[in-house]
C-alpha cells in the first residue's frame, strides 16, 4: 500500500482499551453512556477482571481508600463497608459489567506487545500476545491505556542475598495459593500499606508476625465502616446519599492532605494522639514517628485498629533497622539483633511501568515517553489519537480515572461531529520552551516515584501540560475548559481523505 492510499475498511474497533481493572471498565461505562455510537473492546492480560484486585491475593487484601471516592461517579457503593476487601471490590466490578453488558466487549488471556500509529490510515495496529504465545494483530481508531501505573510482571527488586535463609519467601504481588503459616514466625519486610495490611491479616494464625521496616511510616486508624453513608442511605435514595457522601469525602481527603502541607506540625501531633488513643501513652514512639512529615509520603490506614490491637495483643511487633544479612533461620540486623523467621515476605514496593510496558510507535518511529508532556492528565504532548490514566497520588485512584473517561467521551464526539479521524495535543518546540517544569515525583518522597522519575512522562507547573494533584481543581477544569482549546488539533488522515474523494467523484 502506497503512503497516501486510501483506507477501503474501517479499524476493527473505534476504541481499543487496554487493561479491565477500574480504569478499563470505568471508561467502558463511560462510553455506554456518553460515547454510545463509538464501537469498543477491552483487552486483559489476565483471566479475570479487576486488575490490582484480582492479582494480589495476600491475606487481608483491601483498599487503601474508602469505596465511596474509589468507587466510580456513576455507580453507588452499596456495602456497609467504605474500607473494602478485595472480594467485595471484585464483586462491584464484576455488577457493573453485567448489568451495563460490558463483559462480552473484553477478551482475556490478551497481552499487548506493542502498537504503531500510522497516520495516513488514522489506526493503531496493535499486536497481541495470546495466552498460548501465538500473536494476532488488531486495529483501532483510538487506544486508550487502562493498564494501571507498576510492572505486573517485576516487583521491586530491593537487591537482598536470601540463598542462606532456609525457611519460605513470599512476596506479596506473587502470592502462593494458601501457604499455611500456622504456628510460624513470620518477618514482613516493608512498612507501606501491604505490610500494614498484612500484619494484622496474618496475626492470629502465625506464632509470631514482625513488621520489619527501615523507617516508619504515618499511619491513621479510621473505621472501616462509614456511619454517616450508612446511615444516609437509610433515609435518603440510594444515588442522592451515594453523592453526598462522596463530596463529603472528597472535601474531606483533600483538606486533610493540604493541611499536612501547609501545618505538618499540627498533624504530628494529631497522629500521635491517634496512636496514643490506639496504644496508649507508652507506645513506642520511635516505631512510629517518620523522619518526614505528614503525606510526603502516602498515609498509611490502619481500619478498625487492627494493626495496632495485633501489637497490643502481642501477636505483633515491629522492627526498626537495616538488615545486616539472611542466615539459616531468620534476618540480622546491622544493630546486631537477630529475628527468628521461618518465612519472609518481602513487601518492599512496587515497579513502576511506563503505558502498560508497551511498545509505542508512531508511523514506525518509537516513542519515548519521557520526552512527552502530560496534557490535561490524559493525553500525551503530540501523541495522537492515545489517552491514558494515571490516579492521584494524593486521593482515589478513581477520580481522575472518572474525569478522564468523561473527558475522552467528549473529544470522540467532536472528532466524529467534525468527521475527523486524528486527534492531537500540539507542543510546539516554542511553547515547550515556555514551560517550567515541576517535579511532581519530587513532592512525594516514596520510594517508587523516586526510582521511575527518569521514565515517566514530563509536567508543566500550569494546565494544560500537567498532570495536577488537585482533584477538585481538575475536575472544574475539565469540565469547563472546551475541547477545543487551540491545543487539540483535530484533522483528516490522508488515506481516509482520498478515500472520501474518491467516494464523492463516483457518486457525481
Amino acid at each position: 500500500m502506497s503512503a497516501h492510499a486510501p483506507i477501503t475498511q474501517k479499524p476493527d474497533f473505534d476504541v481499543l482499551i487496554v487493561g479491565a481493572g477500574i480504569s478499563g471498565i470505568g471508561m467502558a461505562a463511560h462510553m455506554k453512556m456518553k460515547a454510545p455510537n463509538h464501537s469498543f473492546a477491552i483487552v486483559e492480560r489476565r483471566e479475570n477482571l479487576g486488575g490490582t484486585w484480582d492479582l494480589f491475593r495476600y491475606p487481608g487484601i483491601r483498599s487503601d481508600s474508602d469505596m465511596h471516592t474509589l468507587g466510580f461517579d456513576f455507580e453507588p457503593w452499596r456495602h456497609e463497608k467504605s474500607i473494602a476487601d478485595a472480594p467485595a471490590i471484585l464483586e462491584y466490578l464484576n455488577r457493573i459489567v453485567d448489568e451495563r453488558d460490558i463483559r462480552r466487549h473484553i477478551s482475556f488471556g490478551q497481552k499487548v506487545i506493542s502498537a504503531d500509529f500510522r497516520e495516513n490510515e488514522a489506526r493503531w495496529h496493535v499486536e497481541i500476545e495470546n495466552e498460548d504465545g501465538s500473536r494476532h494483530r488488531v486495529t483501532a481508531n483510538f487506544v486508550y491505556l487502562g493498564s494501571g501505573y507498576y510492572d505486573y510482571d517485576e516487583p521491586h527488586d530491593a537487591g537482598f542475598d536470601l540463598s542462606a535463609f532456609e525457611g519460605d519467601v513470599w512476596h506479596p504481588q506473587f502470592w502462593p495459593d494458601n501457604p499455611d503459616y500456622t504456628g510460624k514466625k513470620i518477618v514482613v519486610i516493608g512498612s507501606g500499606a501491604t505490610a500494614v495490611t498484612i500484619v494484622p491479616a496474618m496475626a492470629e494464625k502465625a506464632e509470631r508476625i514482625t513488621m520489619l521496616q527501615r523507617t516508619p511510616t504515618w499511619m491513621v486508624s479510621r473505621p472501616a465502616k462509614d456511619k454517616f453513608a450508612n446511615t444516609l442511605r437509610k433515609i435518603l435514595p440510594e444515588n442522592l446519599a451515594y453523592k453526598i457522601t462522596r463530596a463529603r469525602n472528597i472535601w474531606m481527603q483533600d483538606f486533610t492532605y493540604k493541611i499536612a502541607r501547609n501545618k505538618p506540625e499540627k498533624v504530628k501531633k494529631n497522629l500521635t494522639k491517634g496512636l496514643e488513643k490506639a496504644m496508649g501513652k507508652d507506645y513506642d514512639k520511635d516505631a512510629f514517628t517518620p523522619p518526614y512529615n505528614p503525606w510526603e509520603q502516602r498515609l498509611c490506614l490502619v481500619p478498625d485498629a487492627d494493626m495496632f490491637e495485633a501489637i497490643n495483643s502481642g501477636k505483633a511487633e515491629i522492627a526498626t533497622g537495616h538488615i545486616e544479612a539472611f542466615e539459616a533461620n531468620g534476618i540480622r540486623l546491622k544493630s546486631g539483633e537477630f529475628i527468628e523467621a521461618d518465612a519472609i515476605i518481602t513487601a518492599t514496593g512496587l515497579k513502576l511501568a511506563v503505558a502498560g510496558k508497551i511498545t509505542f510507535s508512531v508511523d514506525g518511529e518509537l516513542v519515548d515517553f519521557s520526552e512527552r508532556f502530560y496534557y490535561k492528565g490524559c493525553m500525551y504532548s503530540n501523541l495522537p489519537n492515545l489517552a491514558v490514566v494515571f490516579g492521584y497520588l494524593n486521593a482515589s485512584w478513581t477520580l481522575r480515572a472518572d474525569i478522564n473517561a468523561d473527558y475522552i467521551c467528549r473529544v470522540l464526539n467532536m472528532m466524529r461531529d467534525r468527521g475527523c479521524d486524528i486527534v492531537k495535543p500540539v507542543l510546539t518546540p516554542e511553547m515547550e520552551a515556555d514551560l517550567e517544569l515541576e517535579d511532581i515525583y519530587g513532592i512525594f518522597s516514596s520510594g517508587y516515584l523516586q526510582r521511575a522519575r527518569l521514565i515517566n512522562p514530563k509536567s508543566s507547573k500550569s494546565f494544560p501540560w500537567w498532570l495536577n494533584q488537585e482533584y477538585v481543581v481538575d475536575r472544574k477544569q475539565m469540565r469547563e475548559s472546551p475541547v477545543d482549546d487551540g491545543l487539540l488539533e483535530f484533522s483528516q488522515s490522508s488515506g481516509n481523505a482520498a478515500s472520501e474523494a474518491e467516494e464523492l467523484e463516483a457518486a457525481e
